[in-house]
């Protein structure tokens, strides 16, 4: 047998661990270089002012079958980090819910729209129409278009819309409904609400994110004789006769696994790739902020995860985590705020002021301010989801350089699961090549 390829990953958020895992699973020799102090990327531990919190408060869900897989591989159990829920829309303030229950699907959608409260039963019927005509088109659209205009051609008005289908658009997509794409839209929906009953159930956190994936991913890739360079950034790759070189050192394949902004740069320095490169710098993005807000220990919310307002393009603020019930930080609370609205030119008080105030309407009651509070905020988040957005194949125009990263998963949004899928479709690769 001949030596194990070496494989340069470039970049360590979880598209690169992903690929480097696949890749040492199956003997190669793999190094990572991650340009920060830590791996992870856009979901990983951060340090504020002494509490261990998130760089962003995510969800995933049991259709994530990828993500799930390779937190087994590397030794992180899901069933003690995630906490398993079935999927429930709750917005106390609105009078709204929707509890999908523990049947075999489709009858645990039909059942959940069906006692859905305070919501007229032509929307329920409607919305169980808008489903069956989407599995019968095998959900694949004649064309893609926005998700508001598919919205108006099923007839999806009312309250159903505004609490049901635009709230998941946006936690999905992180992209408004009135520019975001159906066509990814109906891929969410075929693998959640159309796929298996599990499949709908909210997986939320019980631990920070490193410890979800990174840490035990970094921990397998060094078991298996990789290599993980932090705090190196790369500002060329190189080809050559025999491959492609990093800083003067050579390797068999390379994975490019960085934000498609970065890796714009580095494929421009290249003609074969200055293509690609233009693609990526073209996207737009999203931004996504979260809200850490700590009241007195006894604040808890009625679930771990509650609506603030049903879908309003100038709402601020849709969703808030009780940390407290999640992973053992009792009062702390986090509130999320997606896409690019109102909320985006607020400062810190003001958004403070405004969502403690919604608070208080969740919960009919008065709350003491917090004692502490500090906002996270990502300007480029995800890709704006937008229609037929041109996505970029695993394999570039140069031999062995190959990408990964959730904006290669064309089928998918900006998700964890995005990343992760791409990451395995990049190792394939790299290990065919």
């Amino acid at each position: 047998m001949g030596a194990a390829p070496r494989v340069a990953v470039v970049g360590g958020g979880w598209a690169g661990l992903t690929a480097a895992v696949e890749l040492s699973a199956n003997g190669a020799a793999v190094t990572v270089f991650e340009a920060a102090r830590q791996l992870g990327g856009r979901a990983r531990r951060i340090t504020l002012d002494g509490r261990k919190l998130d760089n962003g408060q995510h969800i995933l869900i049991g259709a994530y079958r990828e993500t799930l897989r390779l937190m087994r591989t590397v030794g992180a159990d899901p069933e003690r980090l995630l906490r398993r829920l079935p999927l429930e829309l709750n917005y106390p303030a609105d009078s709204f819910r929707l509890k999908l229950p523990n049947l075999p699907a489709p009858l645990n959608l039909a059942l959940g729209l069906l006692t859905a409260r305070v919501c007229p039963l032509r929307e329920k019927l409607a919305a169980a129409r808008f489903m069956r005509c989407l599995q019968a088109e095998n959900y694949r659209l004649p064309g893609d278009c926005t998700v508001a205009a598919l919205l108006d051609r099923h007839a999806q008005h009312g309250r159903l819309r505004r609490f049901l289908w635009e709230p998941l658009c946006l936690a999905a997509l992180n992209t408004p409904p009135k520019t975001a794409s159906a066509q990814v839209f109906a891929h969410v929906l075929r693998d959640s609400l159309g796929g298996r009953r599990e499949d709908t159930d909210l997986l939320l956190p019980a631990a920070d994110l490193s410890a979800i994936f990174p840490d035990a991913a970094a921990e397998f890739i060094a078991k298996h004789g990789g290599e993980i360079r932090l705090s190196r950034r790369v500002d060329a790759i190189t080809s050559t006769s025999s491959g492609l070189a990093i800083d003067g050192e050579r390797f068999d394949r390379a994975i490019l696994a960085t934000a498609p902004q970065h890796a714009a740069t580095l494929l421009d320095q290249h003609e074969a790739t200055r293509d690609t490169a233009a693609m990526l710098a073209a996207y737009r993005h999203e931004p996504i902020a979260t809200l850490y807000a700590a009241y007195p220990p006894e604040t808890r919310l009625p679930s771990p995860m509650l609506g603030l307002e049903g879908y309003a393009p100038d709402a601020i603020g849709q969703w808030i985590f009780d940390r407290g019930a999640l992973n053992d930080t009792p009062g702390m609370l986090a509130f999320v705020l997606s896409a690019d609205v109102d909320w985006n030119r607020l400062d810190h008080g003001k958004l403070l002021a405004v969502l403690h105030h919604r608070l208080e309407e969740t919960l009919g009651c008065t709350l003491p301010p917090p004692g502490w509070h500090k906002l996270v905020r990502d300007r480029r988040a995800t890709l704006a989801c937008t229609p037929n957005l041109p996505r970029p194949p695993v394999q570039t125009s140069i031999p062995d350089l190959l990408l990964a990263g959730d904006y290669v998963c064309a089928d998918y949004p900006s998700t964890l699961e995005g990343a992760v899928r791409s990451g395995i479709a990049a190792a394939a690769e790299a290990r065919a090549c």
